[in-house]
């Protein structure tokens, strides 16, 4: 069953009421609506918990999609639970969803970063992951020399802007159409439900992406440009941290 993920539409929501709908072989729990991002596009999932009616609280570990084509969220217990002596969820029952926010949030500032920085190096990105306050993208590119002060001064003119954030949905067909859009070489945007989310950064950068961000880069704050490796003869992976 589809689970309604609100965190595309609104980033922001750290909450959610919710009715349970299955429980995965492995023990996951899908909700039928979720404020959970699940783990994808080297975007970790959400922590956080399950708060039930009792008052008794399940951790949340992760949530992953268990899916090809993202369109179901289970949530996964960390080890400690189920708590001995707590009573089972089961499907009917009524949970709120809360996440780990200021991780949440740390992550929302990195990944808009990461668009920032694709566009001070226009190049193919072939892997990336975000973290709760630092993060790393790698470049196919054809000649270094690449600079980490200049890099950091970039990002830093851009994110004085305050552009605005926003998303919106074109069909499958419209992105088969616009393929200079997709800049990653490694993740594909999801295909196949007739729709794809794309992330705009006014005036700035727009690309497909199902993370979550910020709705102005002036949230983002100082970041700087950590470190250049060299990953092979035209990869680098480039290392960001916030101040």
């Amino acid at each position: 069953m589809p689970t309604e993920c609100l965190f595309r539409e609104d980033s922001y929501l750290k909450d959610c009421e919710a009715r349970v709908v299955a429980i995965t072989e492995q023990g996951g729990i899908v909700l039928d609506r979720t404020v959970f991002y699940a783990n994808s596009g080297g975007q970790p999932g959400d922590t956080g918990a399950l708060l039930m009616g009792d008052g008794t609280s399940l951790a949340i570990a992760d949530a992953i999609y268990t899916d090809k084509s993202k369109t179901e969220i289970a949530h996964v217990l960390a080890p400690e639970v189920p708590i001995p002596g707590a009573p089972a969820l089961k499907v009917g029952d009524t949970v709120r969803a809360a996440i780990d926010w200021d991780g949440r949030y740390g992550r929302m500032k990195i990944h808009t970063a990461l668009h920032l920085l694709s566009v001070v190096l226009p190049y193919p990105i072939t892997g990336a992951s975000v973290g709760d306050s630092s993060g790393r993208a790698d470049f196919n590119i054809p000649e270094a020399g690449l600079e980490k002060d200049a890099i950091t001064a970039r990002l830093a003119e851009m994110i004085a802007t305050n552009a605005a954030v926003s998303s919106r949905w074109i069909s499958d067909a419209e992105l088969e159409a616009n393929p200079g859009l997709i800049k990653s070489m490694s993740v594909r945007p999801p295909m196949g439900t007739g729709q794809v989310r794309l992330i705009e950064i006014d005036k700035l950068d727009l690309q497909p992406c199902g993370g979550t961000h910020v709705r102005k880069i002036g949230e983002i704050g100082a970041v700087a440009v950590t470190g250049i490796e060299k990953k092979g003869k035209q990869n680098r992976r480039v290392r960001i941290a916030l101040a």
